[in-house]
């Protein structure tokens, strides 16, 4: 299909499912997947248009998360209209507010306790049954992308077999941890930049398609550990107790605070390794290239955490005598 068919397709299903022959309709942004997303107005309300190629991305799976996290009382978008056989959803709009430009040091706390707050009904409330789950195969696939996209591809560094070795007791380390928590919905991208600031019932939560039934402490460590902002140690700490003693009043957390810290800083670790290869797969396969330049933050949390367990510490040496004196957000010719 060409785009300009693509182009007329959307605005013509647009119109018929506002019932509008002169419904507007304008880009209101992209992601990092094939998806797009589109304003509308009709009848003096604002709606938001997805459009997922079917031949690229399958909405059902969207569609599915969506319902599950309305019926757990979660604010994601209500869908007016969805045509998953074209690709199409009309839906509320959330507005244009992300939490991250929202956040500094006199709001987080109000902001972040929201989004605890919905993380914890999510988790507690949010139907699981036929989510794949986070398996080893699917955890040890996500790290296996920093090798291959930030080694080899970004610093142009090839791991010898002796490399390989501590890749390996550090992966199966963050595996052990990994499947050893409660495992609860997990959400897979719950941060900043997926938090709306709305009208009603904060946050808005948007790009959930990917959830799966996984770790309890991923999510958590997704918004407090987020890659786009950084807080103080002693911060994150105190939010990270406070929401464990929530979950243990829940049964989902043990009543050992520095064994869910543990848990929390390994599964961290886990996340952030697999996102150093992912933000440079963004780039030289997709040409995005404003996430090379969330590298750094994002290599610091693996380092500077990395480096408190003796399982995770020799990959860290690795990574870091790769990367030498190079400057993360410069792509490699």
């Amino acid at each position: 299909m060409t785009l300009h068919t693509r182009e007329s397709l959307r605005l013509d299903w647009t119109r018929r499912a506002l019932g509008d022959p002169e419904a507007p309709l304008e880009r209101a942004s992209n992601d990092a997947s094939f998806r797009s997303y589109w304003r509308t107005r009709s009848a003096d309300r604002s709606w938001v248009v997805m459009d997922a190629p079917p031949d690229r991305e399958d909405i059902r799976p969207w569609l599915d998360i969506a319902a599950r996290l309305s019926r757990a009382g979660l604010h994601v978008p209500e869908i007016q209209a969805a045509d998953p056989e074209r690709g199409f959803v009309l839906m509320e709009d959330l507005g244009d507010r992300q939490l991250l430009p929202e956040l500094n040091e006199s709001t987080a706390d109000r902001y972040y306790g929201d989004a605890l707050q919905a993380l914890l009904a999510m988790q507690r409330h949010a139907d699981t049954d036929g989510l794949p789950d986070y398996d080893e195969p699917r955890l040890v696939a996500e790290m296996e992308l920093m090798p291959e996209w930030l080694l080899r591809r970004h610093l142009g560094f090839t791991p010898e077999c002796t490399d390989w070795d501590v890749v390996e007791v550090a992966f199966r380390a963050l595996v052990t941890s990994a499947r050893a928590q409660p495992q609860v919905f997990v959400h897979r991208d719950f941060h900043s930049r997926n938090l709306m600031i709305t009208d009603r019932d904060n946050p808005g939560i948007v790009d959930f398609q990917d959830a799966v039934r996984g770790p309890v402490t991923y999510d958590l460590v997704s918004l407090l550990r987020d890659c786009y902002i950084e807080w103080p140690e002693s911060r994150v700490a105190a939010w990270v107790e406070d929401y464990r003693l929530q979950l243990q009043a829940s049964g989902l957390a043990p009543a050992d605070s520095a064994a869910f810290r543990r848990a929390f800083d390994l599964m961290g670790l886990q996340r952030h390794i697999k996102v150093l290869g992912i933000f440079c797969r963004l780039w030289y396969r997709d040409g995005k290239a404003g996430y090379l330049q969330d590298l750094p933050l994002v290599w610091r949390y693996t380092r500077d955490v990395g480096r408190r367990y003796p399982d995770i510490a020799p990959l860290v040496d690795l990574i870091e005598r790769v990367i030498g004196d190079r400057d993360l957000t410069v792509p490699r010719p």
